[in-house]
């Protein structure tokens, strides 16, 4: 297994790209992603991407830091001379020395990711954090709780993040989506119990047990979190409240269904279409962005579609190779997931749900993901489903086909959700209609 130090391995995929010498890079990515990648298509998205920028003349010095989407993955930065003037090159590079991504970008991308910067409708001087552990033995994970610095009761969420081996504040490069949620929750009276996810801490969960379920990813966690919220002294029992984010959405009404004290459920942006297939769906819409490349993505969208045929088959067992499956995720999971459909699991809840959606999200979207929950809810009437149009999948407001590169740059979350979210939990009313 490779040891080589992130900047290394990050400066070898350079020169080896430089070289045309693509067969070697797909060897350097990790196991579970080397079966989506063919070195026809990593060199076909390196032609495209000279294509706009020209052929790389020169590199720099690498700047390494944390990628902030797990706590085993570096981004290795490279600023670059291209024909038409810089770039930067970007190597995702796992702690174990695997190659887990790589694409070119704007020169800007170079740049150190600057610190977090509380939103504008955030108050810290009218709450306070504290440390928290979330669950017991050898899955606890740390947590906090942001709470109201006010007497009283308050109401109190727990936040489930999306898929991934994401922190408690959902860091996706300099945004952190959960935290500026819990501080604007917190500025208006709301509890807000959130916590880093057991495949953040503990690393790859499923290279130690291979029958790792989606409860163990998620359920337990959160039903010990509301355990948590419902024993603090500044908290009302009776309303402790589950908000997911994506796939943290799709899991909400499991989350609800394990603990009946959980008292109503905030869904944002969440999957209702079964996750294997919304990752094909998912890459045929990033192919489609750029014509260029895409050609290059179709030997990926191949496998994918395959894999998820494989999740779909009657024959899918626990002895079904990892590999087969999608992202390399062993079969006891997309077993426990299978046969879960999150909008009528919902329907079956006699709770209160406020479900939010951005309009210019791929990843779970009106047409595939929103349509079923308003299929199964939409005449409920303790059931709220309100779009935001200008929002992406982590309701950054833009314009425009939403693309991954908007998440680079410095930003916060829909200061209109926060508000309609915040409004919702204290007061059990829908928020107003936009004008």
């Amino acid at each position: 297994m490779p040891t080589t130090p992130a900047a290394a391995v990050g400066m070898t995929v350079l020169d080896l790209a430089r070289a045309g010498r693509f067969a070697e890079i797909r060897d350097m990515f990790a196991p579970n992603l080397r079966t989506m990648v063919t070195p026809e298509s990593l060199q076909a998205a390196w032609t495209a991407a000279l294509g706009q920028h020209g052929a790389v003349t020169a590199g720099g010095a690498p700047l390494s830091e944390p990628a902030g989407v797990g706590a085993d993955v570096t981004l290795v930065k490279i600023p670059v001379t291209s024909e038409h003037g810089e770039a930067t090159v970007v190597v995702a590079v796992s702690d174990a020395g695997w190659l887990t991504g790589i694409q070119l970008g704007p020169a800007e991308a170079a740049q150190p990711a600057q610190p977090w910067q509380p939103p504008d409708y955030a108050d810290p001087r009218v709450f306070r954090e504290q440390d928290a552990t979330v669950g017991a033995g050898r899955f606890m994970v740390p947590g906090t709780v942001t709470m109201p610095d006010v007497p009283g009761r308050h109401p109190a969420v727990v936040l489930l993040p999306g898929s991934g081996p994401l922190d408690r504040d959902s860091t996706i490069g300099r945004n952190k989506p959960f935290k500026d949620l819990a501080w604007g929750l917190a500025s208006r009276g709301v509890a807000v119990a959130r916590f880093d996810k057991i495949s953040y801490v503990h690393g790859d969960p499923f290279a130690r047990n291979a029958d790792f379920t989606v409860d163990d990813d998620y359920v337990h966690h959160a039903v010990a979190a509301v355990h948590l919220l419902r024993e603090h002294r500044a908290v009302d029992p009776a309303r402790v409240f589950v908000l997911g984010h994506s796939l943290g959405g799709t899991l909400a009404p499991r989350v609800a269904a394990a603990e009946p004290a959980v008292a109503g459920l905030v869904i944002l942006t969440g999957g209702a279409q079964p996750l294997h297939w919304a990752a094909v769906r998912q890459l045929r819409y990033l192919a489609s962005l750029d014509p260029d490349t895409a050609a290059a993505s179709q030997p990926i969208i191949d496998t994918m579609s395959r894999q998820a045929q494989t999740v779909d088959s009657p024959d899918l067992s626990p002895a079904t190779p990892a590999g087969d499956l999608p992202f390399g995720v062993p079969a006891g999971y997309w077993l426990s997931l299978r046969g879960y459909d999150p909008a009528a699991a919902a329907a079956k809840l006699s709770k209160p749900m406020l479900i939010l959606q951005g309009g210019r999200d791929y990843q779970a979207t009106v047409a595939d993901d929103l349509a079923r929950w308003r299929a199964s809810l939409a005449d409920r009437p303790d059931v709220t489903i309100r779009v935001h149009d200008a929002d992406n999948h982590l309701f950054f407001p833009g314009t425009g086909p939403s693309k991954p590169s908007e998440y680079e740059q410095a930003q916060h979350m829909d200061p209109e959700v926060v508000a309609n979210v915040a409004t919702w939990l204290t007061t059990g009313m829908s928020p107003p209609e936009r004008s």
